[in-house]
């Protein structure tokens, strides 16, 4: 009798125990960045605890301790993350080369456009959901035209003569980023539109007479019509000269339209301010349109079928919409032709987009794992190119010699002709 009460007892531990671990894996680690979607998410997500009785402990942090928060947590393999937002351009590739994303095979990327899928797949699987998009876009003061008679420029010639028109001791004629590796990515639309690239199969290339073109022209526009001390000037130096009126017009991504207008931080009316495409360039008319943010699977989860339900939800086009409602410009497409939406997003906006998702290229930078020191590497070039106007006799030998440091990253890598 003793016996059988002890194995009863046992059973019934042992059951106990069984209900308290399927307990537990009704628990999900997500980590967010300190970014608007990342807010809005950490907003709703009671809404989807008490949908699925699922509860989610979320964890926001700065874009750059969110990286290295989960490299040291997956490289040490201690890491309980289930989901977490991700930026492909800065870090897709090192963590899929190392194995941290999960699988998304069963998710439906229909309602993405293709040209940004790119760097979201790897060997040919899909790792990555996009969420946030961003293009590079002109900003300019309709107020300023339309004082000097001009139409908005169509082509980088006409962007050159209209900057030069607009240029004055009191008012830049135009901005863009010039400081070092930050510049790297507004740089690229302009490289583009002359044919060139930073990398092409996994060689730097940005040495090569179009790049370089791009780079000199690049030099030329900011030396001679931007503002004093472009150099040192990324989108967070920029965007209070433009709030002042002593910009003209800016090219950088459509992501700061919201704040550029915001009535708290700018003394230009909203309805001065316009949006429209990318000038084109001589050889192409190709801006960039990048996945800015992302979201994943950790590939070490235990718990990866709740944490497909968190991203199918986190992803979904009830809060794609919610996010498009709160200026947030959203990867889903769908989301860009929904009523309540096109009611309150700048059809500027709305245009540009459209053009960018069929023609845009998914790239701002050198994809490659040391994004960073390349970055730096072509911005080197690039300041060269502006100090100079474009003019620098160095500018060749400079770029020839920085593209073989940036194979040799390739290279430590084992990403060289790849």
């Amino acid at each position: 009798m003793k016996k059988a009460l002890v194995a009863a007892l046992a059973l019934t531990s042992s059951f106990c125990l069984a209900a308290g671990a399927s307990a537990q894996t009704k628990e999900l680690r997500v980590l967010v960045a300190n970014h608007p979607y990342g807010d809005l998410l950490k907003s709703a997500i009671p809404e989807f605890e008490k949908a699925t009785g699922i509860k989610v402990n979320v964890e926001s942090l700065q874009e750059g301790q969110l990286t290295t928060k989960l490299t040291t947590e997956f490289a040490t393999k201690s890491s309980s993350v289930d989901v977490f937002m991700t930026r492909p351009l800065q870090e897709g590739k090192m963590f899929a080369k190392n194995g941290w994303y999960a699988p998304l095979s069963a998710y439906d990327f229909a309602d993405y456009p293709k040209n940004i899928q790119g760097v979201t797949t790897f060997n040919g699987k899909p790792y990555i959901v996009p969420l946030v998009t961003e293009w590079q876009v002109l900003y300019y003061r309709k107020d300023l035209f339309q004082k000097a008679g001009l139409s908005v420029p169509k082509t980088l010639a006409e962007l050159e003569t209209t900057a030069q028109k607009l240029n004055s001791d009191a008012v830049a004629g135009i901005a863009s980023r010039g400081k070092g590796g930050a510049g790297v990515t507004q740089l690229s639309s302009y490289v583009y539109n002359y044919g060139g690239l930073f990398l092409d199969k996994g060689k730097a290339v940005f040495d090569t007479k179009p790049a370089l073109d791009g780079i000199r022209y690049y030099g030329k526009l900011l030396g001679n019509y931007g503002p004093r001390g472009v150099t040192s000037m990324s989108w967070e130096n920029i965007m209070p000269l433009f709030q002042a009126g002593k910009v003209a017009m800016w090219t950088d991504a459509s992501v700061f339209y919201g704040q550029i207008v915001d009535p708290a931080k700018t003394s230009v009316p909203a309805a001065d301010v316009g949006i429209a495409n990318f000038p084109a360039g001589p050889k192409m008319s190709t801006p960039f349109i990048v996945v800015s943010w992302g979201i994943a699977i950790a590939n070490q989860s235990k718990h990866k079928d709740l944490a497909m339900q968190f991203l199918n939800w986190a992803t979904s086009k009830d809060l794609a919409i919610k996010g498009m409602l709160a200026n947030i410009t959203m990867a889903r497409s769908s989301v860009w032709e929904d009523k309540a939406v096109l009611a309150s997003v700048n059809p500027g906006l709305v245009s540009t987009r459209a053009y960018a998702a069929q023609h845009g290229n998914p790239l701002d930078r050198p994809y490659m794992s040391a994004v960073g020191e390349a970055r730096d590497l072509i911005g080197e070039v690039m300041i060269e190119s502006i100090n100079t106007k474009g003019q620098s006799a160095n500018l060749e030998k400079m770029a020839k010699t920085n593209a073989a440091k940036v194979d040799d990253l390739l290279k430590d890598s084992g990403e060289y002709g790849k």
